[in-house]
């Protein structure tokens, strides 16, 4: 037993321990190649020692607290750990205890770390949504995915932070194996704004992260950041898009994310709305059966409108009942792939939101 573990261990070691400029088996038409490159450059991936990165090969659970560990500055010393399968001599073993002990990471009910199983998609959720401030929860509806599954919370939170949005034909697939390519996508993701623009449906209407929006409003001149803040008012944040007025004074912080069905738009551990219902078509209705928002219709596909940014001539028109209880005059909004809102006008002609520039 000791002889295989100290191969376990070697191999570990082999796999791990040594950076790679420029993988021989990675093109840069791989489609995580950037991600890859991006966790390369902050020291948390490491490749092999024949030049390979091998990151279409399954990542083991030791290997993805390893660079866990890493990104986090664990202490890698070798120690004891409250697992029965990872003695002190594993190589992994220091930052799996660091990892426990920050309670970023489980074994089994039987005492079981199991650190040479490939991880899953389920147990990678876990570890994400663990490791990320996430002050918001989006729907889930994937068809493989149920609310009384442990992992259901966990999945709400990594698509609140578009860190991934699961798979074309609406499902999750918690138990799929996860490669080193994949895990490096989604820590990627969780990290650097510029990544998260890759978790998007087709057909988004998510604005880009790396850019600042600038709208004239009824109230002023918003500007849009989307950024990282570590706490605002003694709570967490995370990402999130700020909102600032003309003067550079903060208004607020708001949430936008997108599952297959929705796009919503809310503010951190607070409200939100949903602005649009997939899939797109004219009569599509949501809110229409609720006390707490206004009913919404879309009206209109392929429409022009003019802003002072440009002219769309793409977007799709949302109508807003009058509803005095919400103090609702009735407006229309418009959303356009890629945008988001570009503008939104009252019934009696008011305009009340418009881009006027992307920086």
């Amino acid at each position: 037993m000791k002889k295989v573990l100290a191969i376990l261990c070697f191999t570990l070691t082999l796999s791990l321990a040594f950076p790679v400029a420029a993988a021989s088996d990675l093109p840069k038409a791989h489609p995580f190649y950037d991600e890859i490159n991006y966790l390369i450059n902050r020291d948390v991936l490491r490749g092999y020692p024949d030049g390979t990165m091998r990151p279409d090969v399954g990542v083991t659970r030791a290997e993805a607290v390893i660079m866990i560990g890493r990104l986090k500055g664990f202490d890698s010393k070798q120690r004891a750990t409250n697992f029965s399968d990872v003695p002190a001599s594993h190589q992994a073993s220091g930052y799996i205890a660091a990892a426990a002990t920050a309670k970023l990471i489980n074994g089994y009910p039987d005492g079981t770390y199991r650190p040479n199983n490939t991880i899953t998609r389920a147990e990678m959720t876990f570890i994400l949504s663990r490791l990320f401030v996430v002050p918001f929860r989006a729907g889930v509806s994937f068809t493989d995915i149920s609310p009384n599954m442990p992992v259901y919370e966990p999945i709400q939170q990594i698509l609140a932070a578009n860190i991934t949005i699961g798979y074309p034909d609406k499902t999750f697939r918690p138990n799929e194996k996860v490669t080193r390519g994949q895990f490096s996508a989604f820590l990627a993701r969780g990290l650097e704004a510029r990544f998260k623009n890759d978790a998007t449906i087709s057909q988004s209407y998510l604005r880009d992260k790396t850019k600042s929006y600038v709208y004239n409003t009824e109230y002023g001149t918003e500007r849009h950041v989307y950024n990282y803040v570590p706490t605002r008012y003694g709570l967490e944040m995370g990402f999130v898009w700020s909102i600032y007025h003309d003067d550079g004074s903060l208004l607020t912080d708001t949430l936008e994310l997108e599952t297959h069905e929705t796009y919503t738009f809310g503010l951190p551990y607070s409200e939100s709305y949903m602005e649009l219902m997939y899939p797109v078509k004219v009569g599509q209705a949501w809110y229409t059966d609720t006390e707490y928002s206004a009913p919404r219709v879309i009206t209109k596909t392929k429409v022009t409108v003019k802003t002072a940014y440009q002219t769309f001539t793409n977007a799709v028109e949302v109508t807003v009942a009058p509803n005095p209880k919400f103090q609702e005059k009735g407006h229309v909004y418009y959303m356009v792939e890629r945008f988001g809102e570009v503008k939104s006008v009252d019934f009696d002609g008011t305009v009340t939101k418009e881009l006027i520039a992307i920086e």
